[in-house]
């Protein structure tokens, strides 16, 4: 329920309050005054779509701002928890819920929910647990099939609720299988050719067997056979240099160094500095023998076979070079083209298995669709009489006494998501008539009170904590606008009913009356709201009747339909 909605620069409202709390609350005004905006404010805290023109005029944005009163332990609660926000405990098992929009200039909107900043989408999540709003766009919308239909599946309730979501998930599963059969059926020419490929591709890359790292490896041997004479010569030198046999004084670099480290052990113990020094010298001599040893070893590595060993190694850095121009650029990218082929291939090579199985579940899911949805279509048949014979009842009372509503299920060749049943509802407005559809049978006036009615009814199976009617009485005068007065009245007893009106016999059955009041006096028109009680109430009751406040007449006919409506 709302408690109440502030306004600020909105169209024509400078700044308002709406106190609205529960029963049936009628919004009037003249025309022009700025009740439509009150619509629209609700609008957007219900997160439709925000319009920088609804800002007054020199203003540079528009504040909309609602309290609600909400089950603490409800769906809203919970969401609202869930996105951030917090709630105000109001007792009574209740919370008080804050949600505010800003739409600034510039044409950008900012929406807070319990406090906290909030994407419009969690505001229109919000709005279908919150409020029901029609207007003239809804009675239009009533022509529907799909309104027809979602409007049958309100009244059906739980007992639809149920078959329709499983038929949903069949539908669904059913739809996706049939997809992918057509696309692996219509394809199956196409993949078959690129499994080809891919087979000889990696057939191609499994016959070189590449390794993590080969080509690096192969490069570098490349590099040292390439260059094995200079190599082995340079080693050999080396080597005689170290340890020659060759030498003047047959000694090498080894025998020299033996030979210091002995001059020096024969004074170590004239200075210990002296003996860190032989044991240095004895160091060195010990790694010029390894050095020798390595170098001898290194050039007689060197063998006839070098040449046949780099003519083995250049063949196979070609043929990895053929591998990586088909599939690289490197080794490393042909290792993983193999990986993803070899995947892409298992999943080509069971093609024939996965249309087999589709095509069993494709059938499958086809009997359960098919299934599902002849109990939804029973269901619907069952809801849609009894729906047609209380809303009957309802116009009835609405002064169409003589008017049947009747709700065709039909069903069709195609199922959709919403099953297979054609839902259309037709107005018979009198006996005898041939029932007709509602967009070709039934005035605005008359569509004003069938949508009340059906909302009465519905109200009863599926109810919804707050209903908004914008002129829902256009086109109805007289004994019909007292009975839409009447229904309203009724139908507020269990929810929270607000209607924006032109009517007094609809006002009349208001137990919260505001009126829209436009102030001339500034450079800009600007109105505000006022809750209206006693003789202003009578007052505003008369102008909607004549169109003149103070008329005698007038006072006197609104006095009468107050105490018509227990005013």
């Amino acid at each position: 329920m709302i408690e109440e909605i502030g306004i600020r620069d909105l169209g024509v409202i400078g700044e308002a309050t709406l106190p609205l709390g529960p029963g049936f609350t009628a919004l009037t005004g003249e025309t022009g005054a700025g009740k439509t905006m009150v619509v629209t404010a609700l609008g957007l805290l219900l997160g439709e779509r925000a319009d920088a023109g609804v800002i007054r005029k020199g203003s540079d944005r528009a504040v909309v701002e609602g309290r609600w009163l909400v089950p603490a332990d409800g769906a809203v609660a919970a969401r609202v928890r869930d996105a951030g926000g917090e709630l105000d405990d109001a007792g009574d098992g209740c919370a008080e819920l804050l949600i505010t929009r800003t739409v600034a200039a510039e044409g950008r909107s900012r929406a807070g929910v319990g406090g906290r900043s909030a994407p419009a989408g969690l505001l229109a999540e919000l709005a279908g647990e919150l409020v029901v709003v029609h207007g003239q766009s809804e009675q239009n919308r009533l022509r529907s099939a799909a309104a027809q239909r979602e409007a049958l599946d309100r009244f059906a309730g739980d007992e639809l609720a149920g078959p329709l979501a499983a038929y949903q998930t069949a539908y669904r599963r059913w739809l996706a299988n049939r997809d992918g059969l057509e696309r692996l059926t219509a394809e199956r020419d196409e993949r078959a050719a690129e499994a080809a490929l891919l087979r000889a591709a990696v057939a191609e890359i499994e016959v070189v067997a590449p390794q993590a790292g080969e080509q690096q490896e192969l490069e570098s041997r490349a590099l040292r056979l390439g260059n094995a004479e200079e190599l082995r010569v340079a080693a050999a030198q080396a080597h005689e240099l170290l340890s020659s046999d060759s030498a003047d004084d047959g000694r090498d670099v080894a025998a020299l160094l033996d030979s210091a480290r002995r001059l020096l052990d024969r004074v170590s113990e004239l200075d210990p500095e002296m003996s860190a020094l032989a044991e240095t010298v004895g160091n060195i001599a010990f790694l010029a023998a390894d050095a020798a040893t390595e170098l001898a070893s290194y050039a007689a590595g060197f063998d006839v076979d070098s040449a046949r060993e780099l003519e083995a190694v250049q063949q196979r850095i070609a043929e990895l070079a053929v591998l990586a121009r088909k599939y690289g650029p490197g080794v490393d990218d042909v290792l993983a083209y193999l990986q993803s082929s070899s995947g892409r291939l298992l999943e080509l090579d069971t093609d024939e298995d996965r249309i087999e199985q589709l095509a069993a579940e494709v059938e499958s899911d086809a009997a359960v669709v098919a299934g599902l949805a002849e109990t939804v279509g029973v269901i619907r048949s069952r809801a849609g009489a009894r729906l047609g014979e209380a809303v009957s009842a309802e116009l009835s009372a609405l002064a169409m006494p003589d008017a049947q509503l009747l709700v065709d299920v039909r069903g069709r060749e195609e199922f959709t998501l919403h099953g297979k049943d054609a839902v259309q509802l037709l107005l018979s407005p009198h006996p005898g008539a041939e029932p007709r559809p509602l967009g070709r049978g039934a005035s605005g006036g008359e569509l004003s009170r069938i949508m009340l009615a059906i909302e009465v009814v519905l109200a009863a199976t599926d109810p919804v904590p707050t209903f908004v009617f914008d002129e829902v009485d256009a086109g109805v005068g007289g004994a019909a606008a007292i009975e839409i007065g009447r229904r309203l009245g009724r139908l507020a007893e269990n929810a929270q009913v607000i209607v924006v009106t032109h009517l007094a016999q609809v006002a009349a059955f208001a137990g919260n009356h505001l009126r829209v009041e436009k102030d001339r006096g500034g450079a800009v028109t600007e109105s505000s709201v006022r809750r209206l009680t006693g003789e202003e109430r009578v007052a505003e009751m008369a102008r909607l009747l004549s169109g003149l406040p103070d008329s005698a007449t007038g006072l006197a006919h609104a006095r009468e339909l107050l105490d018509l409506a227990g005013a």
